[in-house]
């Protein structure tokens, strides 16, 4: 049997970082994969693939967004001359795909090399509780390892939702892992479900000339964003020829013939509970995640996960086990890498006494739509509902130089400011850049800043940081009633 002082179960953004942070300490440490490669679901199928598949289409479709320039820069055709359409559409996803997985195959042999290079040993295959400290790891030769540790590290990450009565078939109907893989662009899509998953992939397939029908049984998509952004994408996304039928649920989901004559071709149907039938080439069911925590024998350790596979820990990541500890997407909100990361960290110092300080409540969140969205603190209707007294500062790209210089004016910066005290309670961002904008907010939000650091800062021009000096005047403004 081999001992470590620390056994991390999954590598993902969470279980790197938490194997590396221990090792940074100087313990001894493994991870176990089950997959042929590290990193997870955000590197192999999730976050990675996902943001560079926008990138990738962002750089296609560039010329058509920027509509400043002229029409002969449009992205060259990316088949032969005289291609059929399907042939186009095959030969746009291949396209798109093979950049994706450039990307990935990078990102994997970095993941692959910091962990080798912390002296982390590395197992493959599936990882199972045989007690407290004991966990069995068996390959894809069915051969068994045991190992022993003095803490264990859940981090396995979690699967998208694959209810029973959906009829999957990775091809007319399908979920964020299969869209992916694609023989071909379809014309028309339906995605059900307006989370963070689906919206993003409305958005880029729509961006791609795709047909797009966006499903959500909530009254808004992004209920957690402020209000004006998540009203703000919808408009956008309208605008770009999308459909939104929100306040709508799906009751049944089936693949139908596409004619009476051509029984051999499928296409996806739903049925919406107001009796509204809705077909497309190709369904994407985005509506939740599943932590993966099947097959690891939680019963031997006296714990278990609820119907969504998630484990429940407390502040410090442990779980009712002391020396089990679980994160990233298998403990749920907010999922995602970022966060994840910083769970993994925080749980490693924990475990070894090790004061690490944190401000999860100044947690950014990124979400990659078209346009994309970031946003960091307070939204208005939570310092309404807490009756505490603010004004918000906005600026508009259009008002930016770099934003016209960019052929991208669509986006806004608001400021929520406290009345009084003058301070940046949250700040929202959609458009070009907001998930790095987003940080400098972050930063003098974590140093308790006020609204006069942006009036009196200077900052380059021309770039979009400058939306913060404007939505600070902006802010101002208001407070003196101006």
């Amino acid at each position: 049997m081999r001992h470590y002082d620390l056994c991390v179960i999954g590598t993902g953004p969470a279980g790197q970082r938490a194997a590396i942070q221990a090792s940074k300490l100087g313990k001894k440490v493994c991870v176990i994969e089950r997959k042929a490669v590290v990193g997870g679901a955000a590197l192999n199928t999730g976050t990675i693939p996902s943001k560079s598949l926008r990138e990738a289409i962002l750089h296609v479709t560039a010329a058509q967004r920027q509509g400043a320039y002229s029409d002969s820069f449009a992205p060259a055709s990316l088949t032969a001359p005289g291609a059929s359409a399907g042939d186009e559409r095959a030969g746009r996803i291949q396209y798109l795909t093979r950049f994706t997985q450039q990307v990935v195959t990078a990102e994997v042999d970095v993941a692959t090399r910091h962990l080798v290079s912390n002296g982390i040993a590395i197992y493959q295959g599936d990882g199972a509780f045989v007690d407290a400290n004991t966990v069995a790891v068996t390959d894809i030769d069915q051969a068994t390892t045991t190992i022993n540790a003095d803490y264990i590290v859940v981090a396995v990450g979690a699967n998208p939702s694959r209810p029973a009565n959906i009829p999957f078939d990775n091809a007319t109907i399908v979920d964020s892992d299969a869209l992916l893989k694609l023989a071909s662009l379809p014309k028309s899509l339906i995605v059900v479900g307006g989370g963070v998953i689906g919206t993003e992939y409305a958005s880029m397939m729509q961006a791609l000339g795709v047909r797009v029908t966006l499903i959500e049984g909530r009254p808004r998509l992004l209920e957690f964003l402020d209000a004006e952004i998540s009203e703000a994408l919808q408009y956008h996304l309208r605008q770009a020829g999308m459909t939104l039928r929100l306040g709508e649920k799906v009751v049944k989901i089936q693949s139908v013939d596409a004619a009476p004559d051509a029984p051999t071709r499928k296409i996806a149907q739903a049925t919406l509970e107001s009796g509204k039938t809705i077909t497309a080439d190709c369904l994407l069911f985005c509506i939740g995640r599943q932590g993966a925590t099947d097959g690891l024998a939680l019963d031997k350790v006296r714990l278990s996960a609820d119907d969504r596979g998630r484990i429940k820990v407390n502040e410090h990541y442990q779980t009712d086990v002391p020396n089990i500890y679980a994160v990233g997407d298998v403990i749920g909100f907010p999922a995602l890498a970022s966060t994840s990361m910083e769970q993994g960290r925080l749980a490693a110092c924990h475990m070894f006494g090790v004061k690490a300080e944190s401000v999860p409540s100044l947690f950014p969140f990124g979400i990659y739509s078209i346009p994309e969205i970031s946003m960091v603190g307070w939204t208005e209707e939570a310092l309404t509902k807490e009756a505490v007294p603010f004004e918000a500062g906005v600026a508009q790209y259009k008002e930016i130089a770099r934003a016209q210089l960019m052929g991208d004016t669509t986006g806004m910066l608001k400021l929520l400011i406290h009345q009084e005290s003058r301070a940046i309670l949250g700040v929202h961002v959609i458009g070009a850049g907001a998930t790095e904008l987003i940080h400098i907010g972050q930063a003098v939000m974590t140093y308790k800043g006020t609204v006069d650091y942006f009036i009196n800062a200077v900052f380059n021009y021309p770039t979009l940081a400058e939306c913060y000096k404007t939505a600070a005047l902006n802010g101002a403004n208001k407070l003196k009633n101006v």
